[in-house]
């Protein structure tokens, strides 16, 4: 098993920046990558970037894209997304998740692959 806990979220406003993180624990060793999704009132949770355990490939949705960046944190277990020039369509809750190492693992944007979430953390931008 693989626990994450988020952490970061929070109220701002349009314009402004937060870094929300990721600590995990237990079997990290299984990891294969991490990701972050987020989920709006009435919508279907969305993608929004990926990186490999090691941190060498990342994954960013295009809506997010030159905004956001995800990064790593070896020695932490800690998984970062550092979220600029925010908009209020930005507005969800955020989940970590992490992708069980497998034969066929990769780097993907599909919720489905993911094996374990967090809790979640609301963000809000206000316009």
């Amino acid at each position: 098993q693989v626990q994450l806990v988020e952490s970061g979220g929070g109220l701002v406003q349009a314009g402004g920046s937060l870094r929300l993180s990721c600590a995990a624990s237990g079997r990290t060793f299984s990891v294969y990558a991490m990701g972050w999704f987020r989920q709006a009132p009435g919508k279907e949770r969305e993608f929004v970037a990926a990186i490999t355990w090691s941190g060498v490939k990342t994954y960013h949705a295009d809506s997010v894209k030159g905004r956001f960046t995800i990064s790593r944190d070896n020695a932490k277990n800690t998984v970062y997304l550092q979220m600029n020039s925010l908009k209020p369509e930005d507005t969800a809750v955020y989940y970590c998740a992490a992708e069980a190492a497998g034969p066929e693992s990769r780097l993907t944007g599909a919720s489905s692959e993911y094996d374990y979430w967090g809790q979640g953390t609301q963000v809000t931008v206000s316009s």
